[in-house]
């Protein structure tokens, strides 16, 4: 029996999540542009042929979005998400750590803390209602 619709691998499922948690994160910062979502759809058709060459590297993939985009936003707009826990000295983006592991999220590295999950700006940044 031909199962209905397309088989929804766990590939696509990793880029399905990736794609929403970079957006929430997008959409706390109020930088969900039409031009900066397509940033994030070029980085998923990216990283679906990176992880087709390294399977191992799915869990990885919504970190890598995440970076990719930030390092795109930086090229055309500066620095993003903007460190929303020290309150003096220059302004300055969040990372997101680990570099290449499971479980990514935004860190400041000048206060040394963790911020937020990716996918979790809003909360920490006390959401985007103004």
């Amino acid at each position: 029996m031909e199962p209905s619709g397309p088989l929804v691998t766990p590939l696509e499922q990793a880029l399905h999540a990736a794609r929403a948690l970079v957006l929430a994160d997008l959409v706390a910062g109020q930088v969900a542009e039409a031009d900066v979502v397509s940033l994030v759809e070029e980085s998923v058709v990216q990283r679906r042929w990176w992880v087709e060459q390294w399977p191992d590297g799915m869990a990885y993939v919504a970190g890598l979005v995440a970076q990719d985009v930030q390092d795109a936003l930086l090229e055309r707009y500066g620095r993003w998400p903007l460190c929303p826990v020290c309150g003096s000295g220059d302004p300055h983006a969040l990372d997101v750590e680990p570099e290449l592991g499971p479980d990514p999220h935004w860190v400041c590295h000048k206060a040394g803390v963790k911020v937020a999950s990716l996918g979790s700006l809003g909360t920490a940044t006390g959401g985007a209602s103004s």
